[in-house]
């Protein structure tokens, strides 16, 4: 039975061409936004792009044209750099789609095959299970007990059983399996199908922006305003005092461009964006960008046991009957444990998918000479459910002989046999002994019934309770390491598990897992509030959960300040992973109802993955939190630099215009974006506690440090100006050291922040080819700019000597450097407490 595919053959290699040549891929295909246009026209609209446009075309007017062709210039070098980056973001999420498609299982050629969603074809023997979402629209075959949520087009939640011979027997793309199995021929693909055709709606639906986007937007937004307020005051007061309308605007341009922040909201999409590719080279889906930001605040992990701390590699491993009184091998099994496994198996779904029915299959072709099973059909079916849970089987012969199979846990089985007390006490002996070993036990029954008005739950069946079968699933080789880093980060973990406690306590103790202490499903819903919140802080093992009591563990643990991970594959954990701060699906035996719910996905199921994927938030956040502490202490004196003189009256009142406050934007962007981005992770990262998930990513520490770096600076290049008057330098003199100074410090900023930690000489030896080239390029450019008298006399710069570029460059570097000194101190105290500790 479970090779045949209930005799469907499906679609030839050549028919599958022949139909997709004639209907298409199964895509969604609604008009598409240029991304080009669409960055050119966001572009456009950008702040500094407007900015730079008006000072051109006020030099324009002027009759400066060689300053108008220069910023000109500037506008395409800097619509350039933007679109290359808006456009390796894109590259990178499209990755991403294009990765996170689902799949699905068809009948090709009478073998059952898997492939991607879009080469689905019309005509082509669809096959979906329980947790399977429907990817094309299609009239059923063949099914088993099948039923579907249907709300994705309908708003009713409520599921639809559904078969061949009742009227409704269609399925529709976009709805989902809530349990069962069936085997549909595919109608209607694409933009054909019923989701299709009201799917003009999703064009209009945009990706909501996330906590620290909207708080950088807002950041931004308000500097923009305060540029703008600024270059009015700005604009006043210069054409107040020359009553010169084009000179005026051009020194107000110039103090506008030095407040705009613009690198920022760049950097924060490059950042998310290639961080998202960066996981997914190491088999991490990001499905949501929020998840980038949150992974490295996670707190708690919880887990469950099968397939993602063991191998999910289910084998038959013991037997045990009450005929015979012990407990065999399944190469020892005689009469009566045979008979135990065929029970089994008829209590398995007819197509098995799941690894221990697999094994049932498999152990069941191996023990009986004569296979029954294309003599039997299935003709009714209860899914797996009730607490505990058991599922149950029926088929039937051409005969007439029916066979009624359950199995499940072994304590919803005996709840529906009639044993004695002394046969529970020897069952539940048995268990005991099984379970303390580590496998995993299913009771198995079986039913009577005549006439087919089957009653409307499986637990009214009684059954004839048959034995215990246990499986082995053995833990993964890498998972007391993955337990460890965790552990090291900071990190809880616990396991949320359908299994019970005796086996997943065993498998905990194989694994080095912190915390044996246990509760069941049940026990936890009888729980008050505030217990539960104790309760789910100093547990680490849940056993016989279920759905409700995820989501409960889930909430508890997030009413406790906790951001939680949760790992999950079935049907029953779509709530928790929805609810969860990061919801993990795996990618291999993860259902799509978990995949959907979920915000992340391990291509692998292998949770060292998310070890790294913790790693790899931290580092984009810290990263994150680098440039733009960069971004604000570099315009902290290019401000200041700027307003300054002009404000106080001083003898050069525009020491900057707007060709030099563009060069060092050019400097700047690239230096955030590109040099901090790639940054590797810093050696401690992974030994701190888990960052607070809190609402202000600019925390007044971290601003207070960029404010007062900024100052620093500032208090150097004032010193340098006002040095350069005292020595009777003239206005060009005194600009290019000042602007030499504001390099210096630019590039020694870059390399002192590279960490807020570690010295300048640890960071130095970081592999980062990036800074090297960046650094380099721009010590080239400004060597240009000063030495070279075409480029000098259009900056209006002026050679410097020896002494001269010594003290700026003296200057522009200790201006930075101090902040080496606070690093040592903070690795004093931190010393001091970890000997406290």
């Amino acid at each position: 039975m479970p090779t045949n595919n209930f005799n469907i053959k499906g679609l030839t290699n050549a028919e599958v061409i022949e139909s997709r040549e004639k209907f298409g891929k199964n895509t969604l295909d609604y008009k598409q936004e240029n991304n080009f246009l669409d960055a050119i026209k966001s572009l456009a609209k950008e702040p500094m792009v407007i900015l730079l446009f008006a000072a051109s075309l006020i030099y324009l007017m002027s009759g400066k044209t060689g300053d108008a062709i220069f910023l000109a210039s500037a506008i395409i070098l800097v619509s350039l750099i933007t679109l290359y980056q808006d456009n390796r973001s894109r590259n990178a999420l499209q990755n991403l789609k294009k990765l996170s498609q689902p799949h699905c299982k068809v009948i090709r050629n009478g073998t059952e095959v898997e492939i991607k969603s879009e080469d689905l074809v019309v005509g082509d023997c669809l096959m979906v299970e329980e947790g399977t979402s429907i990817t094309a629209d299609g009239i059923i075959i063949h099914s088993n007990d099948f039923s579907v949520n249907e709300s994705v087009l309908t708003g009713e939640s409520q599921v639809i059983f559904k078969d061949k011979d009742k009227a409704d027997h269609n399925i529709f793309k976009g709805t989902t399996v809530a349990s069962g199995l069936a085997i549909a021929r595919i109608t209607h693909i694409g933009n054909t199908t019923k989701l299709g055709e009201i799917g003009k709606s999703l064009e209009s639906i945009q990706e909501e922006k996330t906590p620290l986007e909207l708080q950088i937007n807002s950041f931004v937004k308000a500097m923009v305003i305060a540029g703008a307020i600024v270059f009015i005051i700005v604009w006043g007061i210069n054409y107040f005092l020359s009553k010169d309308l084009l000179d005026s605007l051009l020194k107000a341009l110039t103090l506008a461009m030095s407040i705009l922040p613009e690198e920022i909201p760049m950097a924060f999409t490059s950042f998310m964006a290639i961080g998202a590719w960066r996981l997914m080279k190491l088999g991490v889906v990001v499905k949501q960008m929020k998840t980038v930001e949150t992974l490295g605040s996670a707190t708690v992990i919880c887990t469950d046991k099968t397939g993602t701390i063991t191998e999910n590699k289910m084998s038959l491993a013991k037997l045990f009957t009450l005929d015979r009184h012990r407990i065999v091998a399944p190469n020892e099994a005689e009469g009566v444990e045979k008979e135990l496994v065929e029970i089994a198996m008829w209590a398995s779904e007819p197509i098995p998918f799941d690894a221990m029915e697999v094994s049932l299959h498999e152990s069941y072709g191996d023990m009986e000479k004569v296979d029954e099973r294309p003599d039997f059909q299935l003709i009714h079916e209860y899914p797996l459910g009730g607490k505990p849970p058991m599922m149950t089987h029926i088929f039937e012969n051409k005969a007439g002989k029916r066979i009624i199979a359950a199995k499940g846990a072994p304590e919803a089985l005996m709840a529906t046999s009639n044993l004695t007390a002394a046969e529970k006490a020897e069952v539940q002996k048995a268990i005991e002994t099984i379970t303390s070993q580590g496998y995993r036990v299913l009771g198995v029954g079986e039913g009577v019934f005549e006439g087919n008005d089957f009653p409307k739950t499986q637990q009214e069946f009684k059954f004839n309770f048959k034995g215990i079968i246990a499986f082995y699933d053995p833990p993964k080789k890498n998972i007391q390491k993955v337990f460890e880093d965790f552990y090291k980060a900071g990190i809880a973990v616990k396991i949320i598990t359908g299994d019970n406690a005796a086996t997943t306590t065993a498998i905990a103790k194989q694994v080095g897992f912190k915390g044996l202490n246990s509760i069941s499903g049940d026990a936890l819903m009888q729980l008050t509030e505030k217990e539960l919140k104790a309760c789910v802080m100093d547990t680490n093992i849940f056993t016989r959960m279920f759905p409700e009591a995820k989501l409960k563990i889930i909430k508890a643990l997030k009413s406790n300040k906790q951001i939680v991970a949760m790992t999950g594959d079935g049907v029953n954990d779509g709530p928790a992973l929805k609810a969860a701060h990061i919801g993990i699906a795996m990618g291999n035996k993860g259902t799509e109802i978990a995949k959907q719910a979920a915000s992340l996905i391990l291509m692998d199921d292998d949770l060292s993955r998310m070890v790294d994927a913790i790693a790899m938030g931290r580092k984009i956040y810290a990263n994150l939190k680098k440039a733009i502490q960069y971004i604000i202490s570099i315009h902290i004196p290019i401000i200041l630099t700027v307003f300054m003189p002009l404000a106080l009256g001083w003898i050069y009142p525009n020491i900057l215009s707007p060709a030099h406050i563009i060069f060092l934007e050019l400097i700047m962007g690239p230096t955030c974006s590109i040099i901090f981005e790639n940054e590797p992770l810093e050696k401690n990262t992974m030994s701190q506690k888990p960052r607070p998930f809190t609402t202000t990513f600019f925390k007044w520490k971290e601003l207070n440090t960029s404010i007062v770096q900024g100052l620093v600076i500032t208090l150097g290049t004032l010193v340098t100006y006002q040095y350069a008057v005292y020595m009777t330098y003239g206005e060009d003199l005194t600009r290019t050291m000042v602007f030499t100074v504001l390099i210096t410090a630019n590039i020694f900023l870059t390399l002192v922040n590279r960490s807020f930690y570690y010295s300048i000489l640890t960071t130095l030896q970081y592999k980062n080819k990036l800074v090297l080239l960046i650094i380099s390029i721009t010590v080239s450019i400004t060597g240009l700019l000063l030495f070279v008298p075409p480029l000098t006399q259009f900056f209006k710069f002026e050679t410097l000597n020896f002494q001269q570029f010594s003290i700026s460059v003296g200057i522009g570097f200790i201006s930075v450097i101090w902040y080496e000194l606070v690093k040592i101190k903070t690795r004093r105290n931190s010393k001091v407490i970890k000997n406290k500790v």
